[in-house]
């Protein structure tokens, strides 16, 4: 049987494991994004990047929590979330001003191949750290680790938006879902700009 120090261990692999995938994700989505002219994979590549801030206040969480489990959330904490918060507003802004510029010229994608592909392996990842940070949260008895979880599911909801609009393009050709797809990915950066400052201010239970 796991040890607390065991399993207090694993949720710090487990949040490396978070960012190194959403640094690398970010780097391929936002390459193919631009290369492919696929507006929901490039701004799926850059909610990668901002879910790394928020990774990185997640890995210090833990190590508190490792340090003293009683602690109250920190100013390191409470910065990177601000700093998560208002980059999920500028991608927001950024994301609707696009795609609404695309709709009205009728912009469309030169394939949408390589947002299947991240989309889906995306999943995959995100199915796995959810389940295993769950785990670990009770086993530790840890609201801050499960919800972290939960936040999680936010990533793999934006994976099915990306997998969604790139078959949509790639299967049958619909121009439009493209940015589409970015509106509602505009959508929920703007939704978790939000909560992150709710979290900042102590208002909603820690991601």
């Amino acid at each position: 049987m796991k040890s607390k120090v065991n399993y207090l261990q694993y949720a710090i692999f487990l949040a490396m494991i978070t960012v190194s995938y959403n640094v690398i994700e970010g780097l391929v989505s936002v390459y193919y994004g631009m290369a492919d002219d696929t507006l929901v994979l490039f701004g799926f590549g850059i909610d990668s990047f901002v879910e790394v801030i928020s990774g990185v206040g997640i890995w210090h969480m833990v190590l508190r929590i490792q340090r003293n489990e009683d602690e109250l959330r920190d100013a390191f904490e409470k910065t990177a979330l601000q700093i998560t918060g208002t980059v999920f507003y500028l991608l927001a802004i950024g994301l609707f001003i696009t795609s609404i510029y695309n709709l009205i010229h009728g912009s469309s994608p030169i394939t949408t191949f390589w947002g299947v592909v991240i989309a889906s392996i995306s999943i995959l990842v995100m199915w796995w750290l959810i389940y295993n940070k769950k785990q670990v949260g009770t086993k530790l008895h840890s609201d801050a680790i499960i919800a972290d979880a939960n936040c999680t599911r936010v990533c793999m909801q934006l994976s099915f938006v990306l997998l969604i609009a790139s078959l949509g393009y790639e299967l049958f050709e619909i121009g439009r879902i493209d940015s589409i797809g970015s509106l509602i990915i505009s959508g929920i950066a703007f939704r978790e700009g939000i909560d992150a400052f709710k979290k900042a201010n102590n208002l909603s239970d820690c991601c």
